[in-house]
């Protein structure tokens, strides 16, 4: 019988490299075209000279150095090292590399090229795929030799971890300055104040008086679009000192706080150093208000009424409108009535027409439910003639204004009593007066911690609760401060009517749009012969239409 065959016995062959491992020893002596990065994040003079002595090292050093072909200088001043995006002579280098021109990048460290970690891994790699090389000084390492990858990963969150210490040490500074109450100005793109010699903010009379226009304009009805407008005309400069204006800059001065002399700081915050994503604070982070920090240009009375407009034009009632896709609620500052002229029967804004009638022609206002859907949805709303409708109104007004000045007093007062505003300010004492206690209280249970009782007076669920009802007293307070600030506001606008009123009384007005806007909430419309005008703060009168 044969005998088996023996297993081959295993073995293992050497296969010798037939590439020469790159020798980062001779790497320079390799390269002939070699550009310099250099790179400072700040414009104060230490750092600037930092940069121009960069730039002359990376200059001489590559001129000198046998078998290199200096690429270019490419420095950028001022500028993070935790983004891309505006690193503007970097991402040229980029480019220049992409396009075969650079052979070898060198760098002082790691932190100079990049502080975000994965940016510095990608573009070394991706330029590790192109032949080209970046040489770190400080690491003394070559990215062109993959086993670098790893220190580099090392040393780049070393960097990025610099970097989040110094942004959030920056950030803690900037909150410890807002809760002491320092309130900065960008002065250059600031419309209505200056420096003072002081150092502190002074009003810039000339500039004050278009603040003071755009504020007067917006309150007699005019909408953004036409306030920009006539600003651009007019040839008034923007706080950006430029030539056209823009709705959303008159907006912008319209509803900032810093015009009544007060300021609120953290508006918005920083989420990260790396993305550098500006979000709203919208009461995610603590926030300050400052009062009366530098002189006022409007009063606190206009500029809260302006708050008012500006909140009821952005919630104005939206109407669907046939061959639109999307609902419309766009305030309208040509016309009074299209934001006061409601149907009676259906609710819906009224809409101003131009009607052709044998070659003549004639202005109506006319239900916007009517006008799109005929009688599917409102079946008996008239349409009004302009003419004989805004003499209707000014006749309800005419009519106001000549009842007995005692009547029109008793009415304002017992609007005054409804807004209740004894009782809000009882209760706002009662507020303040108990958190006082409980900062007492918090007070006695702190100083009375010892290192033998800390454990048991410190998990005390009597802290908690005073925590809590603090909590609850403050929110209680910012709504009795708001609903003081209604009332003031309320009277404020009654004063406003009565006093328009006292003045038509024995000087009768045409129509005008401005005083309706000032004086009237809406006008209803109840059927072809009569209206219903319902003035600022509730007062109702009916007026007859006269045919």
């Amino acid at each position: 019988m044969q005998q088996p065959t023996p297993a081959p016995q295993k073995r293992v062959r050497t296969i010798p490299p037939t590439v020469q491992p790159v020798n980062t020893a001779d790497t320079q002596a390799a390269y002939k075209r070699v550009a310099a990065y250099c790179r400072v994040s700040t414009k104060q003079e230490e750092q600037l000279n930092s940069y121009e002595t960069q730039v002359r090292y990376y200059t001489d050093r590559i001129n000198r150095e046998s078998g290199w072909k200096l690429a270019g200088i490419y420095a950028d001043k001022g500028i993070t090292g935790t983004s891309m995006k505006k690193r503007d002579e970097f991402n040229k280098l980029i480019r220049q590399c992409r396009c075969g021109k650079v052979d070898m990048i060198i760098v002082k460290s790691i932190s100079r090229f990049a502080r975000n970690t994965l940016d510095c891994i990608r573009i070394t790699r991706m330029l590790r795929e192109i032949k080209v090389d970046v040489y770190f000084e400080e690491q003394n390492l070559h990215s062109i030799d993959p086993a670098s990858e790893f220190y580099i990963s090392i040393y780049g969150s070393i960097a990025q971890s610099e970097s989040e210490n110094i942004s959030h040490n920056v950030a803690w500074g900037k909150a410890r300055s807002a809760k002491d109450g320092n309130v900065f100005f960008a002065y250059k793109s600031f419309l209505g104040y200056r420096r003072g010699e002081d150092g502190k903010p002074e009003i810039d009379p000339e500039q004050a008086v278009t603040v003071r226009l755009i504020y007067d304009w917006f309150l007699s009805g005019k909408s953004l679009p036409q306030i920009a407008k006539e600003l651009t005309e007019s040839g008034i400069p923007t706080p950006m000192g430029r030539t056209v204006w823009q709705p959303s800059v008159v907006q912008s001065i319209l509803s900032n706080e810093k015009y009544k002399g007060d300021a609120l700081l953290g508006k918005t915050y920083i989420v990260d150093c790396i993305s550098k994503k500006k979000c709203v604070n919208a009461g995610e982070r603590v926030q300050y208000y400052v009062e009366n920090n530098h002189p006022a240009i409007i009063d606190a009375a206009t500029f809260d009424r302006v708050q008012e407009e500006l909140a009821r034009r952005a919630g104005k009632r939206k109407v669907k409108q046939i061959g639109t896709t999307t609902e419309q609620g766009k305030y309208c500052g040509k016309y009074a009535l299209t934001e006061l002229l409601v149907c009676g029967e259906c609710g819906t804004p009224y809409r101003r027409c131009t009607w052709t009638v044998r070659g003549e022609k004639k202005i109506v206002w006319r239900c916007i439910n009517r006008l799109d859907y005929g009688k599917k949805y409102c079946h008996h709303s008239p349409t009004m003639e302009e003419a004989p409708l805004q003499e209707a109104i000014m006749n309800a007004i005419m009519k106001t204004a000549q009842v007995n000045p005692e009547i029109l007093q008793t009415l304002k007062m017992h609007i005054q009593m409804g807004l209740g505003a004894q009782s809000g300010e009882d209760k706002s004492v009662e507020a303040q007066i108990r958190i006082t206690q409980i900062d007492r209280e918090f007070k006695e249970i702190l100083n009375g911690v010892t290192v033998e009782n800390q454990d048991s007076l410190l998990s005390d669920p009597r802290i908690e609760e005073l925590i809590s009802e603090k909590r609850m007293l403050e929110n209680r307070l910012a709504q009795y401060s708001a609903a003081e600030q209604h009332r003031k506001n309320t009277m404020s606008r009654l004063d406003r009517i009565f006093a328009i009123l006292d003045t038509m009384k024995n000087h009768p007005l045409t129509y005008d749009d401005l005083v309706v806007r000032q004086i009237l909430q809406s006008v209803i419309v109840e059927s072809k012969q009569k209206i219903k005008v319902i003035f600022l703060g509730g007062l109702e009168v009916e007026a007859e239409m006269e045919q």
